[in-house]
């Protein structure tokens, strides 16, 4: 276990879920739905519902079962070792893959004050600075990367709720409903297109589960972080949604890299703009440590149970996986590198969210129902009713997510669900139990 003095509390976790919610995908955000049209409110409301419904599944596991690996360790416990390992395969390569977005984010917001960084040779390397920076902070220990999260997130959410509750005042009815739905679909795949993107928004709900293991009293702490941190994240994104789309224009808005910055610049001018698209940077480049830090303790996790090669469980004296971390990094450097030649920032995030989506999925579905079996293990018929319920809309939710994103990418996810069964084998302790056997004289 972690020392006392590395632990983080019910504040930092909050701030762990909040900011790595709100800082990976928020800023960019109203630009890609701006594609679809103010319609995609409705996919907002949605969303938050499901990410709610997910919250009280993910806040529950972290009551009955605090377990460090989240996700992995919930549909080990539920299902087997077979789809533990399929769960942390497919979560540990979401999570590094859809980490790269971060640092494209932040490094097109600060484009801003820094026009030569919208060149793809120059985002590469300033990229791939930011990702070894919070690599390095990550091997420093969770305390630290939390405490750069929390001044990060606060700065953060300063324009946020600015926008959110001022940008009001240049809202323009007009705008916002000449734009309803211009995505050229019908009403009902258009909010479900909405839906799918608005999830990557949410992505981070289970990051206080996931890090049970370095959060202080944690069968109490990890349910108040999850919590809370959706509910903060869902006043900001939906109130800052609406209120971008009723400032500017639908076809400027549509292919804007920073619309934050840009609805600030209406509001304000050209300081405003900046100082809007400072703290979009921070915020964006501050979740990246701990989505690092979440992906690689998923994989420790595994590892410990031999579901994962064994590099990954090693620590140092303070229980941190530092092999694990730089594998992220060296693997997150290569994404960055293969997807440097993309025409634009905005175009490499969306493509690498997206992709982060579908794969993310899977292991929500799985949480969804080993809530349920917790449940049943130890409530009332009462209690068990009510979470069948509850867990059976989240997994609804998260299908029809899936159903809303592009069909080739759901095709790649589940080819690439296939192809990891054949590795399973390898880390199979019946396998290693009949080698040995076979084995021995």
């Amino acid at each position: 276990m972690a020392s006392g003095q590395r632990k983080i509390g019910v504040v930092a976790a909050t701030f762990l879920v909040g900011g790595n919610m709100m800082g990976s995908g928020v800023f960019l955000l109203p630009g890609s739905l701006a594609r679809i049209g103010t319609i995609s409110m409705w996919g907002w409301a949605v969303t938050t519902i499901g990410s709610l419904l997910l919250a009280f599944v993910f806040a529950k596991l972290g009551r009955l079962a605090p377990k460090a690996g989240g996700p992995y360790a919930y549909a080990r416990d539920a299902f087997g070792p077979y789809m533990g390992f399929q769960t942390n395969t497919i979560y540990w390569f979401a999570n590094w893959i859809g980490n790269v977005a971060l640092p494209v984010a932040a490094v097109g917001y600060f484009s801003y004050f820094v026009p030569s960084l919208r060149e793809a040779g120059m985002r590469t390397i300033v990229v791939l600075v930011l990702i070894w920076v919070f690599t390095f902070a990550n091997i420093l220990g969770a305390n630290v990367v939390t405490r750069i999260q929390s001044i990060t997130t606060s700065f953060a959410l300063v324009p946020l709720f600015g926008i959110a509750l001022f940008g009001w005042f240049w809202f323009r009815a007009d705008i916002f409903a000449g734009a309803h739905n211009v995505s050229g679909k019908g009403d009902f795949e258009a909010i479900s297109s909405a839906a799918s993107l608005t999830l990557w928004a949410f992505i981070g709900v289970e990051s206080a589960s996931v890090s049970a293991a370095v959060v202080k009293d944690p069968e109490k702490n990890v349910a108040i972080a999850t919590i809370a941190g959706v509910a903060l994240a869902a006043v900001v994104y939906i109130l800052s949604s609406a209120v971008i789309m009723g400032m500017i224009p639908n076809d400027q808005l549509q292919v804007a890299d920073a619309p934050f910055a840009l609805a600030a610049q209406v509001a304000l001018g050209q300081w405003g703009g900046g100082i809007v698209s400072l703290c979009a940077a921070l915020g964006a480049g501050g979740s990246l440590g701990g989505w690092i830090l979440l992906t690689a303790l998923s994989a420790k996790a595994a590892g410990d149970d031999g579901l994962f090669p064994k590099i990954f469980s090693k620590t140092d004296k303070h229980d941190t996986p530092v092999m694990g971390l730089v594998i992220v990094g060296v693997l997150m450097s290569l994404i960055v590198v293969v997807t440097a030649s993309s025409p634009s920032a905005s175009q490499q995030f969306e493509l690498i969210t997206q992709a982060a989506v579908v794969l993310t999925l899977l292991p929500y579905i799985y949480s969804s129902v080993a809530c349920y079996f917790a449940v049943e293990e130890s409530h009332s018929t009462t209690h068990t009713g009510f979470y069948w319920v509850l867990t059976s809309i989240a997994v609804v939710y998260c299908l029809w997510a899936i159903f809303g994103t592009d069909g080739n990418l759901v095709s790649y996810a589940f080819l690439f669900m296939l192809f990891i069964t054949v590795f399973y084998p390898f880390f199979s302790e019946q396998r290693r139990q009949r080698a040995r056997l076979v084995k021995t004289p």
